[in-house]
């Protein structure tokens, strides 16, 4: 199964990095790969919201209902698909004070998406925009806290 592991350094404190990265009904807004979401629950710490992605370069739109469980203690979000495009898809995200008013965004992915037929290439290119794509939400966190 694929897994992606990315992370980013912004310059801002743990708090405000960790509030935007909770309020992810406002990802269209500065996201360009997030069209739409719409949260269906929210109890403070368990969220499920569909989503609506584009993969600009072949022009598609991705489907998915997401659990995010938070836990504001330890700082992390622990995200899972629960129906969707993706034949499976969760993840972990972490922040971390560095001082200095500096916080680690850390994300692991893992994920699995079946085409039958699909060659190695294809795969390797799928994987390829699943790294652009994590890159580019982290960075757009980074952008909105650092901005």
């Amino acid at each position: 199964m694929p897994t992606v592991d990315t992370s980013v350094l912004v310059h801002a404190p743990l708090d405000k990095v960790y509030a935007i990265a909770r309020d992810n009904r406002s990802f269209p807004d500065f996201m360009d790969d997030v069209k739409s979401l719409t949260v269906v629950e929210d109890d403070g710490v368990r969220v499920v919201s569909d989503w609506v992605g584009v993969v600009s370069a072949f022009n598609i739109k991705v489907r998915w209902t997401q659990e995010d469980v938070w836990d504001n203690t330890a700082h992390t979000c622990t995200f899972k698909q629960l129906k969707g495009d993706y034949d499976m898809m969760e993840g972990v995200w972490k922040f971390t004070d560095m001082g200095q008013n500096i916080t680690r965004f850390e994300s692991h992915l893992e994920y699995e998406y079946v085409v039958p037929g699909l060659g190695a290439i294809v795969k390797k290119v799928l994987h390829g925009l699943v790294i652009k794509n994590m890159d580019a939400v982290l960075n757009a966190i980074k952008k909105r806290a650092e901005g």
